[in-house]
């Protein structure tokens, strides 16, 4: 399956928006698969900074919002839910939007 490429400046604007909307900071782009709990080919995975008063309904409602702007599946990892070696591989290997 050819998966769309998507316009990173469209992208941008989508994110702001996001950004504007809910209390997340996108942080940049990930490899597909890194969001464990999206497992569509298509999806994109963002790794994101939450900001004062995120809730899980609101970060589910940040990945919602997300995916019906760009029109795909989108799986958003926090940066202050990572451990380990993930902790310190995500935040390099993050693609700046």
């Amino acid at each position: 399956m050819n998966v769309p490429i998507i316009n990173r400046s469209i992208l941008r604007m989508h994110v702001a928006a996001v950004e504007a909307k809910h209390p997340i900071k996108i942080v940049g782009l990930l490899p597909r698969g890194s969001a464990g709990h999206v497992s569509e080919e298509n999806a994109l995975d963002f790794l994101a900074e939450k900001k004062a008063g995120l809730s899980l309904l609101g970060l589910c409602e940040a990945e919602g919002d997300l995916a019906d702007r760009i029109g795909r599946p989108v799986g958003i990892v926090l940066v202050s839910g990572l451990r380990g070696r993930e902790a310190k591989e995500f935040p390099k290997i993050a693609e700046a939007i």
